[in-house]
Protein backbone atom coordinates (compact mmCIF):
# COMPACT_ATOMS: atom_id res chain seq x y z
CA UNK A 1 0.00 0.00 0.00
CA UNK A 2 1.49 3.39 -0.83
CA UNK A 3 0.82 5.91 1.78
CA UNK A 4 -0.20 9.60 0.22
CA UNK A 5 1.84 12.37 2.44
CA UNK A 6 1.79 16.06 1.85
CA UNK A 7 4.55 17.44 0.01
CA UNK A 8 6.15 19.80 2.27
CA UNK A 9 8.89 22.57 1.17
CA UNK A 10 11.46 20.29 2.93
CA UNK A 11 10.16 16.83 0.93
CA UNK A 12 10.17 18.94 -2.57
CA UNK A 13 13.50 20.16 -1.90
CA UNK A 14 14.82 16.68 -0.91
CA UNK A 15 12.97 15.13 -3.94
CA UNK A 16 14.44 17.54 -6.39
CA UNK A 17 17.81 16.81 -4.90
CA UNK A 18 17.58 13.67 -5.25
CA UNK A 19 16.24 13.92 -8.48
CA UNK A 20 19.01 15.87 -10.22
CA UNK A 21 22.08 14.16 -8.87
CA UNK A 22 23.24 10.46 -10.65
CA UNK A 23 25.54 9.77 -7.48
CA UNK A 24 23.27 8.05 -5.28
CA UNK A 25 23.91 10.13 -2.67
CA UNK A 26 23.70 9.39 1.49
CA UNK A 27 21.69 11.56 3.67
CA UNK A 28 24.74 13.60 5.24
CA UNK A 29 25.63 14.51 1.34
CA UNK A 30 21.70 15.62 1.04
CA UNK A 31 21.33 17.17 4.55
CA UNK A 32 24.11 19.77 3.25
CA UNK A 33 22.61 20.22 0.07
CA UNK A 34 19.56 21.40 1.96
CA UNK A 35 20.61 23.30 4.13
CA UNK A 36 22.26 25.86 1.21
CA UNK A 37 18.08 26.33 0.67
CA UNK A 38 17.07 25.82 3.91
CA UNK A 39 19.85 26.74 6.14
CA UNK A 40 17.95 25.65 9.53
CA UNK A 41 16.41 22.41 8.30
CA UNK A 42 17.24 19.34 10.53
CA UNK A 43 19.39 16.14 9.87
CA UNK A 44 16.13 14.53 11.44
CA UNK A 45 13.67 15.96 8.66
CA UNK A 46 16.17 15.08 6.28
CA UNK A 47 15.87 11.34 7.05
CA UNK A 48 11.96 12.04 8.05
CA UNK A 49 11.45 12.95 4.38
CA UNK A 50 13.32 10.18 3.25
CA UNK A 51 11.33 7.46 4.97
CA UNK A 52 8.10 9.13 3.51
CA UNK A 53 9.33 9.52 -0.17
CA UNK A 54 10.50 6.00 0.23
CA UNK A 55 7.25 4.88 1.41
CA UNK A 56 5.21 6.79 -1.67
CA UNK A 57 7.79 5.36 -3.94
CA UNK A 58 9.20 8.20 -4.56
CA UNK A 59 13.11 7.12 -4.58
CA UNK A 60 14.47 4.00 -3.56
CA UNK A 61 16.71 3.34 -0.54
CA UNK A 62 20.35 1.38 -1.53
CA UNK A 63 21.62 -0.50 1.70
CA UNK A 64 24.90 -2.27 0.82
CA UNK A 65 25.25 -3.49 4.29
CA UNK A 66 27.42 -0.51 5.32
CA UNK A 67 26.08 1.86 8.12
CA UNK A 68 24.52 4.22 6.01
CA UNK A 69 22.30 3.84 3.19
CA UNK A 70 22.47 5.99 -0.13
CA UNK A 71 19.09 6.75 -2.07
CA UNK A 72 18.15 6.83 -5.55
CA UNK A 73 15.59 9.28 -7.06
CA UNK A 74 14.96 6.92 -9.66
CA UNK A 75 11.75 5.11 -8.10
CA UNK A 76 11.70 2.30 -10.97
CA UNK A 77 13.09 -1.01 -11.14
CA UNK A 78 16.59 -0.70 -12.48
CA UNK A 79 20.16 -2.24 -11.66
CA UNK A 80 23.04 -1.02 -10.29
CA UNK A 81 27.07 -0.95 -10.36
CA UNK A 82 29.06 -0.83 -6.70
CA UNK A 83 32.76 0.33 -7.48
CA UNK A 84 34.51 -1.94 -4.75
CA UNK A 85 37.50 0.53 -5.21
CA UNK A 86 35.79 3.83 -4.75
CA UNK A 87 32.53 2.59 -3.38
CA UNK A 88 30.22 5.19 -6.18
CA UNK A 89 27.25 3.57 -7.69
CA UNK A 90 25.81 3.56 -10.87
CA UNK A 91 23.11 3.18 -12.53
CA UNK A 92 22.60 0.58 -15.45
CA UNK A 93 20.92 1.05 -18.57
CA UNK A 94 20.03 -2.87 -19.05
CA UNK A 95 16.45 -4.36 -20.02
CA UNK A 96 14.72 -5.63 -16.59
CA UNK A 97 14.84 -9.37 -16.26
CA UNK A 98 10.86 -9.45 -15.49
CA UNK A 99 11.16 -12.91 -16.85
CA UNK A 100 12.78 -14.22 -13.77
CA UNK A 101 10.05 -12.88 -11.49
CA UNK A 102 7.96 -15.39 -13.30
CA UNK A 103 10.59 -18.24 -13.54
CA UNK A 104 11.03 -17.76 -9.55
CA UNK A 105 6.50 -17.70 -8.95
CA UNK A 106 6.50 -20.48 -11.03
CA UNK A 107 9.13 -22.89 -9.81
CA UNK A 108 8.46 -22.08 -5.41
CA UNK A 109 4.70 -20.56 -5.87
CA UNK A 110 5.98 -18.03 -4.36
CA UNK A 111 4.30 -14.56 -5.59
CA UNK A 112 7.11 -12.09 -6.46
CA UNK A 113 7.01 -8.05 -5.99
CA UNK A 114 10.46 -7.24 -7.09
CA UNK A 115 13.68 -8.21 -7.64
CA UNK A 116 17.52 -6.39 -6.84
CA UNK A 117 20.27 -7.32 -8.99
CA UNK A 118 23.68 -4.96 -8.43
CA UNK A 119 26.91 -5.85 -10.45
CA UNK A 120 29.84 -5.11 -8.42
CA UNK A 121 33.90 -4.72 -9.98
CA UNK A 122 35.85 -1.63 -10.80
CA UNK A 123 34.77 1.30 -12.58
CA UNK A 124 36.56 2.84 -15.69
CA UNK A 125 37.72 5.69 -13.28
CA UNK A 126 39.88 3.68 -10.74
CA UNK A 127 41.18 0.62 -13.36
CA UNK A 128 42.52 3.51 -14.83
CA UNK A 129 44.09 4.76 -11.83
CA UNK A 130 45.35 1.04 -10.49
CA UNK A 131 45.28 -0.96 -13.78
CA UNK A 132 47.44 -3.74 -12.02
CA UNK A 133 44.66 -3.85 -8.39
CA UNK A 134 41.56 -3.54 -10.65
CA UNK A 135 42.12 -6.30 -13.03
CA UNK A 136 41.43 -8.76 -10.70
Amino acid sequence: MVKTTRMTRQKKLILEILRNTDTHPTADWIYEQARKQIPDISLGTVYRNLNNLKQAREIMELNYGSTFSRYDGNPHNHYHFVCDSCGRVFDLDLPLLDNLEGEVESRTGMQVTRHRLEFYGYCPDCRQRQPGEAEQ
